[in-house]
């Protein structure tokens, strides 16, 4: 996931390239298009591997027991984390580059797993916490948040209303293309007003953080099937 500044581009954003593959497109000598973009490394943008039917089956058959409330006050104890002054250092980092998702993503998108230490991690932020709490099979995990999204698409569970405990996906233009993702995190509830309030890693602050943001920035929400 890519750090995001809704005024001003950061400087620690442009010195890293903010890639969401979570891997540093300058590090492998790759022009950087936007220094906000959220696209994998290299010159294929939309190289995202279909999720295959056995992945879709077991995204569908694995239960969790888990609640949406459960997962949510996981990821309000994380608010207040924050990036150190290189952009690394969060657990959910370290956690992502020493996972076999990793593995898989790097094979997908290119680079290498140290890569992942100082690269935006809003993604990231939203896969440990399904770790943590036993959520996973139902939250996804990846490092880039069009992949990410696009994994609930393939399971049907991809849609335009605000729910609690569901992941949302934004483009800061107010696009509602997959593809224009930039960033992400959980939905705590609708305010009813047009605006979701959220709990996010990665803020603008560099941080975990809760927020409330505009619905005419949602791409769409990704819907983990929680337990009751």
């Amino acid at each position: 996931m890519a750090t995001f500044r809704l005024t001003a581009v950061p400087k620690r954003t442009i010195a890293r390239a903010a890639l969401g593959a979570a891997v540093l497109t300058s590090a492998f000598g790759v022009n950087v298009v936007a220094a906000n973009a959220d696209t994998p490394p290299g010159d294929r943008p939309a190289a995202v591997s279909p999720v295959t039917e056995s992945e879709k089956r077991a995204a569908k058959e694995t239960k969790v027991n888990v609640t949406a409330s459960q997962v949510l006050d996981f990821a309000k104890s994380q608010v207040g984390v924050s990036e150190n002054a290189a952009g690394g250092g969060t657990p959910y980092q370290k956690w992502y580059a020493n996972s076999q998702r990793a593995s898989e993503t790097i094979a997908r998108d290119g680079g290498n797993r140290a890569a992942y230490l100082n690269a935006a991690w809003c993604a990231m932020f939203v896969s440990w916490v399904g770790e943590q709490t036993g959520a996973r099979p139902q939250v996804g995990w990846d490092a880039y948040t069009v992949a990410h999204a696009k994994w609930f698409a393939a399971n049907d569970r991809f849609g335009t209303e605000a729910r609690p405990g569901a992941v949302v996906f934004f483009s800061w233009d107010g696009s509602k293309d997959i593809s224009d993702i930039q960033h992400v995190g959980f939905v705590v509830k609708d305010n009813g007003d047009g605006t979701i309030s959220t709990i996010e890693g990665n803020t603008g602050n560099g941080k975990v953080e809760e927020r409330t943001r505009p619905t005419s920035q949602v791409v769409g929400y990704g819907y983990p099937e929680y337990a009751a």
